[in-house]
């Protein structure tokens, strides 16, 4: 058993059921993804789910992408910027794959969305990672 889980099962043993009340406390960094997406007759995808991050130096942001089919070619959809003060927030992020690119259709999909922060290192801003998640969602016309 990892030892996370290990420390989890021993907190609730001692502290009792973990509320809502201080369920945030339990994974300051998370993204998660909504099992739907919408995708519009001119082929624009939007993506939702939550997020939740503590308060860190740089800017951050909930990307997300989605792939469709055995080719798995990942379309950008979009970013948000993200509140990150330890709390749950929802993302919506809209986008429109290339023209160049296989066109995405209603139905199964393949969903993942990162929780990013741009932190200024030397003069140049570099991405640090804070979450990722991934969900299989069904792109449902319009």
């Amino acid at each position: 058993m990892p030892v996370r889980a290990l420390l989890l099962a021993a907190a609730a043993l001692l502290l009792g059921p973990v509320t809502a009340a201080h369920a945030d406390t339990l994974d300051p960094e998370t993204v998660t993804v909504d099992p739907a997406g919408r995708l519009a007759a001119d082929g624009t995808v939007t993506l939702t789910g939550t997020y939740r991050c503590a308060p860190g130096a740089g800017t951050v942001f909930v990307s997300s992408s989605v792939s469709q089919g055995p080719d798995g070619v990942r379309h950008g959809v979009g970013g948000t910027r993200a509140v990150c003060d330890g709390l749950t927030h929802r993302w919506v992020n809209t986008g429109t794959p290339s023209s160049t690119a296989t066109p995405l259709t209603a139905g199964a999909a393949r969903v993942e969305a990162t929780l990013m922060e741009l932190r200024t290192t030397s003069g140049l801003p570099l991405p640090a990672f804070h979450a990722r998640g991934a969900q299989d969602v069904t792109l449902v016309q319009g």
